[in-house]
C-alpha cells in the first residue's frame, strides 16, 4: 500500500476526516509510518523534520532505471565478489557526516509544480536539484555474496535507494536496492506500531498524545497567560530562543516559540479546554 492508502485507511476506521502522514514511505518499502488523527495533523510537521533509521539489503550486480527492482535493469555484471568487511567499512565512512544526494528521478520531488516521477515516466528530459543530508551512521548487519545490508541512521529527505547507487559506484559495481525497511521516524519505532488489523480490532487504544513525540523542551505557562496565549499575543520571559511544547494547569497547549524574550503560540491544540 502507499501512504495515502494508509491515510484512507486510517481516516475510515477512525470515521474522522482529518487524517495525515509524517515523512512518505515508498510503496515498495515497509515499516513504520507515523499517522496522525484530528487535531495532531497540525503537528506532523515536526514529526516529519525527525531522524530516520532504515534496514536497507542492496543487491550488486544490477542497476535499473529507479534505484529498485520496482524499474527496468539498464546494467548488470556476473560474478560479484564484494570485498572483506574492513574495506566496506572504509567505503561506507565517505558517506557519514552531511553529504550530497542528488534523488533519484523516479520520487515524489516535485519539478516546476510536477511530480519527478511522473515526468520520468513521459521521458521527459530534466534535471534534479543536488539535496544536502546528513548520515549520522551505517553500521553493516550481513554480508552475504553479492547483497549487503545495512542499518542507516540518517536525516529527513534521505533517499536510501540514491545511497545504494552511490556506494555501488564507489565499489565500481552496478547496485539496486533490494530491500527497505523504515524502522524508526524520530520517536515511532517499528516495535511499538501497530499494524492496519490492531488498528481495525483495537482502535483507539492505538492513539497516544501528540506531544510524547515532540522533541522539544516542555514549558509551564502561567494560567493567567492561557488566554493571551492562545489569543497570539506574546508573554515576556527571560529564556534563549527555542521552540517548546507549552502547558498550563498540565495540559499541553501547544507549541510555542520563544524568540527575543517573547513566548508566542505557532501551533495551537485546540482540544485543551479550560
Amino acid at each position: 500500500m502507499t501512504s495515502h492508502d494508509a491515510v484512507n485507511i486510517v481516516r475510515k476506521i477512525f470515521s474522522v476526516k482529518k487524517v495525515g502522514h509524517a515523512g512518505t514511505l515508498d510503496p515498495a518499502a515497509v515499516g513504520v509510518l507515523p499517522i496522525a488523527v484530528g487535531q495532531a495533523t497540525k503537528f506532523i510537521e515536526y514529526i516529519s523534520d525527525c531522524d530516520k533509521t532504515y534496514r536497507a539489503e542492496i543487491f550488486f550486480g544490477v542497476k535499473t532505471s529507479t534505484g529498485d527492482f520496482e524499474g527496468e535493469i539498464i546494467s548488470r555484471r556476473e560474478n560479484i565478489t564484494l570485498p572483506p568487511e574492513p574495506a566496506l567499512k572504509s567505503i561506507l565512512a565517505r558517506f557519514t557526516g552531511k553529504i550530497f544526494q542528488t534523488p533519484p528521478k523516479h520520487s515524489a520531488i516535485k519539478i516546476n509544480g510536477q511530480k519527478a516521477y511522473n515526468l520520468a515516466r513521459k521521458n521527459v528530459e530534466f534535471e534534479m536539484p543536488r539535496r544536502l543530508v546528513t548520515i549520522k551512521k551505517i553500521e553493516i548487519l550481513r554480508v552475504e555474496e553479492n547483497i549487503l545490508t545495512l542499518e542507516i541512521d540518517c536525516s529527513k529527505g534521505t533517499y536510501i535507494r540514491t545511497l545504494a547507487e552511490d556506494i555501488g559506484e564507489n565499489l565500481n559495481l552496478p547496485a539496486t536496492l533490494k530491500f527497505l525497511q523504515r524502522v524508526r521516524v524520530g520517536n515511532f519505532n517499528l516495535e511499538n506500531s501497530a499494524t492496519v488489523d490492531d488498528l481495525k480490532i483495537g482502535g483507539e487504544k492505538f492513539l497516544l498524545p501528540v506531544d510524547n513525540f515532540l522533541n522539544f523542551r516542555n514549558f509551564e505557562l502561567p494560567s493567567r497567560r492561557i488566554k493571551a496565549f492562545c489569543n497570539g499575543l506574546p508573554t515576556n520571559i527571560s529564556a534563549a530562543d527555542e521552540t517548546v511544547k507549552v502547558y498550563a494547569a498540565g495540559k499541553f497547549l501547544g507549541v510555542g516559540k520563544i524568540q527575543s524574550g517573547e513566548l508566542r503560540a505557532a501551533k495551537l491544540f485546540l482540544d485543551a479546554n479550560f
